[in-house]
Order: structure tokens, then sequence, then C-alpha cells
């Protein structure tokens, strides 16, 4: 499956991004934290960018979804560990602030990956089982009515009997969520239209 990433961001764009976000999210810490002068270094700031993407790498989590994902932990650390002692959090001994880190890491890694499980469980997806009692006939009247449809509906449905989810269809075929489930929509209706289902 191809994925598209988005160019990487200049280092300062990517600080100001990440603090701009996480203190939005968590104004009442976040101001208490920078009232007392506590500012995280653009060194700590990167750093710790690329540990997430490497965790989140190394857990395959969607790539689409890496940037969330890190923008989470920014908030939890902003939440509970000084910023001016983020510098800490990759430093291989056991401090607070490491355990917080990790604890962060770990809490987003699992909570991407339960969100995960449970769109993988949608009642628009299929059971994955290939199909053993289907005829020569059946086949060839899937075929006929899958002529009415564009060659992105099909592809659409393709993907989605193959068990991906509406928002990876979305960055396979570098369109909106909101146009794969409407293109999606209208393929089903001209299929049940064609078997009399509807």
């Amino acid at each position: 499956m191809t994925r598209y990433l988005p160019s990487k961001p200049s280092r300062g764009v990517m600080v100001a991004m990440v603090l701009g976000t996480a203190l939005a999210t968590s104004p009442a810490r976040a101001g208490a934290s920078v009232a007392r002068g506590a500012e995280p270094s653009a060194k700590a700031v990167t750093d710790i960018s690329k540990y997430c993407q490497t965790c989140w790498r190394n857990a395959r989590l969607p790539a689409d979804r890496w940037q969330d994902c890190t923008q989470a932990v920014f908030v939890r650390l902003l939440e509970r560990v000084e910023a001016d002692k983020w510098g800490a959090v990759l430093v291989d001994s056991e401090t607070s602030e490491r355990r917080e880190f990790l604890r962060a890491i770990d809490a987003v890694k699992k909570r991407t990956q339960r969100a995960r499980k449970f769109a993988a469980l949608s009642h628009e997806l299929p059971d994955r089982r290939p199909v053993t009692n289907t005829t020569r006939d059946d086949r060839d009247a899937v075929a006929k009515a899958a002529e009415q449809l564009s060659p992105r509906q099909r592809r659409i449905l393709e993907l989605t009997a193959d068990g991906w989810p509406v928002p990876e269809i979305a960055t396979e075929l570098a369109t909106t969520v909101e146009r794969v489930s409407d293109e999606k929509y209208k393929a089903i209706k001209k299929l049940q239209h064609h078997f009399g289902i509807a």
C-alpha cells in the first residue's frame, strides 16, 4: 500500500506547532509552566519527536496517525513534566521524567491500537475468510454487475472487501474520506438496484 507522507517541516515550524497545540490543549497547566519561565529546548522537542516516530513505526501504527500520536505525547508531557526538564526524558536513567515519558508513549500507542482494532470490527468491513461456496454463475453475475460501476467505485469496493478502512482507502486513492464514503454508497446502491434488493 502506498502512503503519502507530508513534506518535512522546518525545525522552528515543528517546535512552534508542537508547543502551540500543546499549550492550546492544556491552558491551565501550560500557563503555569510558562509563567515560571520553563521552556523546552528546540533540540529536546526535535529529539522527542524523532523518538516518538520510531516508536510508532516499530508499533506498526498507521503513518497518517504518527503526528497526532506525537502531539498527544507532548500534551501529556506538558501536563506532567516541567518543560525545561524535557531534555532528561531521553537520558538512559531512571528519572521520573523518563518514566513519565515512557508511560505517555505506551498510553498513546495502546489507545491508537485499540481504536484501530475497533475500527476493524466495523459492520461495514467484510469477514476476511475466503468465500468457498460461490458458484461460477454467482461470480459471473457479480462481474456483470460490476461493469455498471466506475473504475474508482470498483477499486473502493475491492479495497473494502480486502478489509481496508475508509481512511486508508482515501489515502491510497489520494482523495478525502467523505469522497470515498460517497462513492462507496453510490456503488452499493447501484449493485442493490442491479440485483433487485433496493
